[in-house]
């Protein structure tokens, strides 16, 4: 694995708040305020090391302090930076449940088990999330719904998903919309 699949993304500071260096965090843990409860984040090319205080959960985001950052200006140089955690200092997934970056790097196959690409990303564009596949052979990807019917299997210790391929029909080509 690189560096990159080692490292989870748990959230963004959106703002700086107030006067005291306070920031306001856009968190993508399951409960905002658990952004501070995996230790100190990383910056996205992981040269900075921050330490994180929640002050409080807004609904514009979490409020929180950052160990050395004690005024509006300092808060406001953070502003759009991506907050890191190492993989391995977050819990095991519920089953059913998986952290994107275990995804990325998984082989696709299809349903007769040949390998048909691999997972390169998970987008989610909203209205749910996509399995892009590079599919082997070809430059462009293919996105494919991640749910139960699309992708009956995954199974990281194996390093591999089976991808139900939809089914286009003649006509597919010709609507015009």
């Amino acid at each position: 694995m690189t560096d990159k699949l080692q490292r989870v993304l748990l959230g963004r500071i959106v703002a700086a708040h107030g006067i005291r260096g306070d920031v306001v965090i856009d968190s993508y843990t399951a409960e905002p305020a658990d952004i501070a409860a995996y230790g100190p984040l990383q910056s996205a090319d992981g040269t900075r090391e921050l330490k994180i205080k929640v002050v409080r959960v807004t609904p514009k985001g979490v409020v929180a302090h950052i160990a050395g950052v004690d005024d509006r200006n300092a808060a406001e140089a953070l502003r759009a930076t991506d907050l890191f955690v190492e993989r391995a200092k977050l819990p095991e997934a519920d089953e059913g449940e998986f952290y994107f970056a275990d995804l990325v790097g998984l082989r696709a196959e299809n349903e007769a088990g040949e390998t048909i690409g691999k997972v390169v990303a998970v987008q989610n564009y909203g209205a749910g999330d996509l399995l892009e596949i590079a599919l082997t052979g070809h430059q462009a990807t293919e996105f494919i719904p991640f749910t139960d019917a699309f992708v009956p299997v995954v199974d990281i210790a194996a390093g591999r998903v089976v991808i139900v391929v939809p089914v286009s029909a003649p006509d597919d080509e010709n609507e015009e919309g």
